[in-house]
């Protein structure tokens, strides 16, 4: 049986911004965010992340949940809506399209890493950090890694817990459950953080993430600062035009968006201060890749007092956060199985989530004994996905969805979205959203694929 109209709606403005700051707030923050910043010379790729997100993203962003608010359907079809109400072509929906593929495909391998996260949470629980060098933590990430059954396993046991969430629907299910996640998330955020900074270098930590060494940026890190930005916001993902469906008209939609381009933020650069401090007090390289806290921060917390204690409650930090975000990713593929198939929502789950997990199965083999395999330029399943969706599709997906809202979407369907009137403040946001994002968007890309 499909939900009746008034359940696909926030109850009102508040439970619209917690659940987008808890769709937007996920690993991208906590688990992303601190190893490509390590990778990409600390304060340097801050600053870029920063003038990404509110350059850039921030005004694509009111694009997407205009767009959703305005067509109260999935990002497909009321972006085809609009455009049809613009006078344009349906053949716009192919963007929102796009974006619910671009999320569709990221999901398969976040489950993965998300079971992961209770795996380690386990193994902090029972005291397996404790004492651990190198070697050591090599040996406990290959044990799950190359254990395809039992990292399946996680995988299996975090897609049915999300399916179940999104089965409940809007407010029974995705808005009842981020009610209860994201206060616990800052919680246990903010504990691990007086751990680190009491712990840890907290000095040389800090230092590390806010001293602004320009230099060290490459057009490939700046590009892999905007495409991040997209990512831990949820922006070309088909999340927040999703979530702006459901959204009361009485929201100011460019107050919440600022709201959540500015809790995003937070989150990760507070996610960056509970890492850092304890990577370099034990002498450890912040450099890492997506290891950083599978591999490294173990480490840290076994060699410091109550660290197994800490440990279980940062990758509970973890799980949680990644659950805020996969039921934000999943409900857009439903939505649209409801929509044109006249499906049942629980049925629509289902189909979408099973598939997910069937994907999943290549991802967990990526992590694992099918590590070298090539599929296409050196690149294993995870890799080929990870690549495919961070530096084209997300920011292309951006950059036309700029382009629409900007050139091609009637004014007054925006201006009465946005709640606006013709004035300075509209002229710099549509200049921000005709010029400044795509030309930014598009000359990164071509200069880390073709230089």
């Amino acid at each position: 049986m499909k939900e009746n109209t008034g359940a696909r709606r926030w109850s009102s403005g508040r439970a619209f911004l917690l659940a987008s700051v808890g769709g937007a707030i996920g690993l991208g923050n906590i688990w992303r965010f601190p190893y490509i910043m390590g990778e990409n010379g600390g304060g340097a790729f801050v600053f870029v992340y920063l003038l990404a997100a509110f350059l850039v993203v921030v005004p694509i962003l009111s694009a997407e949940v205009a767009i959703g608010r305005h067509g109260r359907a999935s990002p497909y079809t009321a972006m085809a809506a609009v455009a049809s109400q613009s006078g344009r072509r349906a053949l716009w929906g192919l963007v929102g399209g796009m974006g619910l593929l671009t999320g569709y495909l990221i999901m398969s391998f976040y489950s993965v890493i998300a079971g992961s996260t209770v795996d380690y949470l386990a193994l902090a629980a029972r005291g397996a950090f404790t004492g651990l060098n190198r070697e050591a933590a090599e040996v406990l990430n290959d044990g799950l890694n190359y254990n395809p059954l039992r990292l399946g396993a996680w995988h299996t046991l975090f897609m049915l817990v999300s399916c179940f969430i999104v089965g409940r629907g809007v407010r029974r299910g995705v808005e009842a459950a981020v009610r209860f996640l994201m206060p616990v998330l800052l919680l246990l955020l903010l504990t691990v953080i007086a751990y680190a900074l009491i712990e840890g270098d907290a000095a040389v930590g800090l230092e590390f993430m806010f001293d602004f060494r320009l230099g060290q940026l490459t057009a490939a890190s700046a590009l892999e600062a905007v495409s991040h930005a997209f990512f831990s916001i949820g922006v070309a993902m088909g999340l927040m035009m999703m979530y702006g469906a459901f959204a009361p008209r009485q929201v100011s939609l460019p107050h919440t968006c600022v709201g959540i381009a500015a809790a995003d933020t937070a989150v990760a650069v507070l996610a960056g201060i509970a890492i850092f401090p304890l990577v370099f007090a034990n002498g450890l390289e912040p450099g890492q890749g997506p290891q950083l806290v599978f591999l490294t921060l173990p480490i840290a917390f076994g060699g410091m007092p109550g660290g197994g204690v800490i440990g279980a409650v940062f990758f509970l930090l973890l799980a949680f956060a990644a659950l805020t975000s996969s039921i934000a990713l999943m409900e857009g593929a439903v939505s649209l199985l409801q929509e044109r198939l006249a499906m049942g929502r629980w049925l629509a789950t289902w189909i979408v989530g099973g598939s997910l997990w069937g994907l999943g199965w290549l991802m967990v083999l990526s992590f694992g004994v099918g590590e070298s395999w090539n599929v296409v330029a050196g690149r294993n399943p995870f890799e080929l996905i990870d690549f495919l969706t961070a530096t084209i599709m997300m920011p292309l997906g951006g950059a036309l969805m700029a382009l629409f809202a900007g050139w091609r979407m009637k004014r007054a369907i925006f201006q009465g979205e946005l709640g606006w009137r013709d004035g300075p403040l509209f002229t710099l946001w549509l200049w921000l959203l005709r010029v400044v994002a795509p030309l930014a968007i598009l000359y990164l890309m071509y200069l880390a694929l073709f230089t």
